[in-house]
């Protein structure tokens, strides 16, 4: 286990949010990842966030809570963006929508209220995609609706 001794807690993390609680899960990702990084240019075997989610074949939850928190901006065209950006990347709508439904759930800052209505909508999402309409349109859906859902926070916060 010497190898493993190389782990930033940026990696660490990384291989946390992958492993969703499963130690076998976890091993196998930083066994992977470490193998994967003794073959990098430095060939150091550092395993960090990059080598992680490279190996577990995962949107980076970095670039999916951006999209989140424009959605809670309700700035739908840098959401959209940011989205057409991890599907381009060949990211699967499944891969792309359990993402969303994490990264939203451990949100930290966004109010309780609006957390509710946001995993609300991604789990409709979810759902919809699981029963097979699996297209970039259901993404771009979601994204309007959590914007609707910031529109209708707004209009009742002025009143």
């Amino acid at each position: 286990m010497g190898g493993y001794r190389n782990t930033y807690s940026t990696g660490l993390d990384a291989i946390l949010f992958t492993a969703e609680g499963d130690m076998r899960h976890a091993l196998n990702n930083l066994q992977a990842s470490h193998s994967l990084a003794k073959f990098t240019k430095d060939g150091s075997g550092v395993v960090d966030q990059k080598t992680v989610f490279q190996v577990c074949d995962q949107p980076h939850p970095n670039i999916v809570r951006s999209v989140i928190d424009f959605a809670h901006k309700n700035d739908i065209d840098n959401a959209i963006e940011n989205l057409r950006m991890l599907y381009d990347q060949g990211y699967s709508s499944s891969d792309l929508i359990g993402t969303l439904f994490k990264v939203t759930k451990a949100h930290a800052t966004m109010p309780e209220g609006t957390k509710l209505e946001f995993l609300r909508e991604i789990g409709f999402t979810h759902m919809r995609i699981s029963n097979g309409v699996d297209s970039l349109l259901q993404l771009l859906g979601l994204v309007s609706r959590l914007c609707q859902v910031m529109e209708k926070e707004q209009n009742q916060q002025q009143q």
